[in-house]
């Protein structure tokens, strides 16, 4: 009996410690961007999906955010069309955009749906079009100070949260793929592929979340790379605005999108290893925390989040 005793206290303790994080955050909404390895190896999609329906039992509301860059590559092979890209984004022609719409919502989305429906019938799952959950118009990004036309990429308009909030009442958890319905004059009926650090943080924004995860393949933002490998665990957001220009490409539209969420409203928003396996629960219910934190300028020092 006192073997078994003492195994177990290490458990206890451990949940434990998870209880000032599971009161503080019971009945928040957390807005989870879900990419990088943890899309494409099984068994972190697996502990992705625990780490999604543990939340939900521990009383949180995730919304699940995806894209599907490697899966739409390998589409776009598979099929003969070039993946082009320009300033950091894909060259989307309506040709890909069947491609995109195909593998987002028919293939990433509905498996990621079957995982956390292992669990019990709590994932639902739509993209941005359905219910006007995410408008967007044509996006042209500056290269050598020139607009430049990269095809059916979107820039985030507006936000109707009516159809997640509505499954959130119901006790569902929201799987959203980032494909965006048109308000572009004369180009009604159409969609725009929209990138998914961007639509996860204009969601979590519009919904009030309390925080905003981004999944990445790095440990997080590190303090002065590639010279050092140190993570800042924490920063604000006037911080993180001076950092940008310094960020290489693939960290800028996942930085931006931190920086747009707490400056609109979102408590916290976190840069997680989505290459270590429940990084989710380690980042939000332990002492420690892993990643990286940005929290609004007025939060202070001492302040928890």
């Amino acid at each position: 009996m006192s073997t078994r005793k003492h195994t177990a206290l290490p458990k206890a303790q451990t949940l434990i410690e998870a209880l000032p994080w599971l009161t503080r955050h019971r009945g928040k909404t957390v807005v989870i961007k879900f990419g990088g390895n943890a899309m494409v190896d099984a068994d972190l999609k697996a502990a992705f999906a625990q780490d999604v329906v543990f939340l939900h039992h521990a009383g949180l509301r995730p919304v699940v955010v995806h894209g599907g860059g490697p899966q739409i590559s390998a589409q776009l092979d598979k099929q003969g069309l070039v993946s082009e890209f320009k300033a950091g984004l894909r060259v989307t022609t309506p040709e890909a955009m069947d491609v995109v719409r195909m593998v987002l919502a028919g293939q990433v989305q509905r498996e990621l749906v079957g995982l956390l429906n292992e669990h019990g019938p709590l994932a639902v799952g739509l993209t941005g079009e359905d219910a006007h959950t995410i408008t967007a118009t044509r996006h042209r990004p500056l290269i050598n100070g020139e607009p430049v036309d990269i095809g059916r990429v979107g820039e985030v308009t507006g936000i109707d949260t009516g159809a997640i909030e509505a499954l959130l009442a119901d006790g569902r958890i929201p799987v959203v793929s980032s494909i965006a319905r048109s308000q572009d004059e004369g180009d009604t009926g159409h969609v725009y592929n929209v990138n998914a650090d961007t639509a996860a943080a204009a969601l979590a924004a519009a919904l009030g979340a309390e925080t905003l995860m981004v999944l990445t393949d790095v440990e997080g933002l590190y303090e002065d790379w590639p010279r050092s490998d140190e993570v800042i665990s924490r920063l604000t957001a006037a911080e993180l605005e001076k950092l940008l220009p310094e960020l290489s490409s693939g960290m800028v539209p996942k930085m931006k999108g931190c920086l747009h969420a707490v400056r609109n409203g979102v408590q916290t928003a976190r840069v997680i290893d989505g290459r270590v396996q429940h990084s989710i629960l380690l980042e939000i219910f332990t002492d420690e925390g892993i990643g990286t934190m940005v929290v609004p300028d007025e939060l202070t020092e001492g302040a928890t989040a």
